[in-house]
């Protein structure tokens, strides 16, 4: 899998707002939301699609449509490896479709940390659609303070997070028209 340093030089649609919204040596939370032009059903439906949101680059197969997510407790956001392997991403602690889906655990590097917590997307009903919030909590342990992984785990969730937002509203997680989020750093502690 490629890093979750790894940079995107990825396309965003505007009225993202990503922020790294705390962050301390043992954990950091990022946050992201978004207006979309779907109900929250379908907004829900589409977040449970992964493999068809989900960057490649940023999968251990290099084929997000390895990735499935089963939306049930004790379901798993998981991948299938060509040699007939698997990698269990998150585990679906919470899922109430149209309304809530959150998973526990630690995306790529942060498996190899020590260092999870819980991911949340919350779909709440607005006029002209859906109002998605995601949020990523992660504690933990590493000698350089888990901290040092809230900017690159804010860049990588945050194009995801795009790229769900493009999904939703275009059918295709890569439109030509997006823009890249803009990203907020926390008050100084």
């Amino acid at each position: 899998m490629k890093t979750i340093v790894a940079l995107f030089v990825c396309a965003a649609p505007a009225a993202v707002h990503a922020e790294i919204a705390d962050s301390t040596p043992s954990g950091f939370t990022v946050k992201f939301s978004a207006s979309l032009r779907a109900p929250p059903a379908e907004v829900y439906r589409r977040i449970v699609r992964v493999g068809d949101w989900w960057s490649s680059d940023h999968s251990f197969s290099g084929d997000a449509h390895n990735l499935s997510i089963d939306a049930r407790a004790g379901g798993c956001f998981c991948e299938k490896l060509p040699d007939g392997g698997t990698v269990r991403h998150l585990e679906v602690v919470f899922a109430s479709p149209g309304k809530l889906l959150r998973l526990y655990g630690g995306l790529g590097p942060l498996q190899g940390i020590a260092a999870a917590g819980p991911m949340t997307f919350q779909l709440k009903p607005e006029q002209e659609g859906t109002r998605l919030d995601l949020s990523y909590s992660v504690s933990g342990y590493t000698p350089q303070g888990v901290s040092s992984w809230a900017a690159p785990v804010n860049e990588v969730l945050g194009a995801q997070f795009a790229r769900l937002k493009t999904y939703v509203e275009t059918g295709s997680a890569t439109s030509k028209s997006a823009e890249q989020p803009k990203t907020e750093k926390p008050a100084a502690h």
